[in-house]
């Protein structure tokens, strides 16, 4: 993994708001790296302070795991979640 992409990454997550919610493909496009969704998986997965909550696969479904500490949080700032997914 390039360090330039990390930062992009990090730049791209950072800027999130309360309510927003992406895909990890929509990270990877605005970070310059279009197709590289899994490794900003791998990003969030190796980090702390990231809002990861914020980030859903291209489907709308929650991280494997996470789904009840996810759905918390992003019902918080606003998002509908149901049934493991989130409600665009």
């Amino acid at each position: 993994m390039q360090p330039d992409f990390e930062e992009a990454v990090r730049e791209v997550l950072t800027g999130l708001k309360p309510g927003d919610v992406v895909t990890y493909g929509e990270v990877a496009a605005e970070a310059g790296f279009p197709g590289a969704a899994r490794a900003v998986g791998n990003i969030l997965r190796g980090s702390d302070g990231l809002p990861w909550w914020r980030v859903v696969n291209a489907a709308g479904r929650l991280v494997p795991g996470h789904e009840r500490e996810q759905a918390q949080r992003l019902r918080a700032e606003g998002i509908a979640v149901k049934n493991g997914k989130v409600s665009r």
